[in-house]
């Protein structure tokens, strides 16, 4: 599985004429299936930044929108000009384009045969779902913004399989113990404590921005 980060507020690909902005979205390429995990603030930058990194957007097949605000849905409707036909998994209601199939998410399920989502977590200030995908060596994380908090998002996890690895917005985050037993993290977006992060678990952190390849 190969996740590609195209929306986010750092640059990792600095050779890229990819942009910087506030957002999350990253892409999720399966052997059978290609996910964008939510579309960031602007659809001008989402769609630029995927032109860049030589992405076909025509290729997504699924969409999943971790929480219902700006700077994570924002470029859904552009998205959804340049996608033929694609499911969309909110918690929030409404489709973008008619091609576009809403299945509002409640409940932990699974979306491919190597993806599920936590199903729809209670957050501050709004609800939240978090992806986990099945890599080679266990199950990894991937948040929007956490707002749920990571020790809820992580737990809810661990239900489907064993969490080897997180990656996204972890928000405010310092509960740094639970970051103990991972193999890898990955802070993005709007993570308060990536410094820390880097110094506390050098060996297992890795610094995220658009253009980064994570291989799981």
């Amino acid at each position: 599985m190969k996740l590609t980060i195209v929306y986010d507020n750092e640059i990792y690909n600095k050779e890229a004429s990819v942009e910087k902005d506030w957002g999350f979205s990253c892409l999720i390429e399966t052997r059978d299936d290609t996910l964008l995990f939510d579309t960031g603030t602007k659809g001008r930058v989402l769609l630029n930044n995927m032109n860049e990194l030589s992405i076909d957007p025509g290729r997504i097949n699924k969409i999943v929108i971790s929480h219902e605000h700006q700077d994570h849905s924002g470029g859904l409707v552009a998205l959804a000009s340049v996608v033929e036909d694609a499911e969309l998994y909110r918690l929030g209601r409404g489709t973008p384009g008619e091609t576009i199939k809403l299945t509002t998410v409640k409940k932990p399920q699974k979306i491919t045969t190597t993806v599920w989502t936590t199903g729809r977590l209670k957050g501050s200030p709004v609800d939240e779902q978090s992806l986990v995908l099945n890599g080679k060596n266990g199950w990894y994380v991937l948040a929007g913004c956490s707002h749920p908090g990571v020790k809820q998002i992580v737990d809810a996890s661990r239900k489907i399989g064993k969490v080897v690895g997180l990656l996204g917005g972890l928000h405010d985050f310092d509960e740094f113990s639970l970051l103990e037993d991972l193999d890898f993290v990955g802070p993005a977006h709007c993570t308060k404590h990536k410094k820390k992060i880097y110094e506390l678990f050098p060996k297992i952190s890795s610094a995220c921005g658009v253009g980064k390849i994570i291989e799981i």
